[in-house]
């Protein structure tokens, strides 16, 4: 299955989110972000800015630089 690179960030937010044992909704409200946005996120539909990621990064309690990787390896994984 071919993965994009949007799919590929969404699970990587996902596998950190779920790393520290966070609901969506805790991730949400920790990175001010809408639940609605973050569930859309990590399933690759919702395309996240840069504002948006660094949210996600500091929820997450890493660095934007630190899921880019992450989604990089799934990436090519994938191909």
């Amino acid at each position: 299955m071919r993965v994009d690179i949007q799919v590929a960030f969404g699970r990587a937010v996902k596998l950190r989110r779920t790393e520290l044992d966070l609901s969506q909704e805790e991730l949400a409200d920790a990175s001010t972000l809408a639940r609605s946005f973050v569930s859309g996120v990590e399933r690759g539909e919702s395309n996240a800015s840069t504002a948006s990621v660094w949210k996600l990064a500091k929820a997450l309690n890493c660095m934007p630089s630190d899921l880019w990787l992450a989604a990089e390896r799934i990436y090519q994984a994938a191909r």
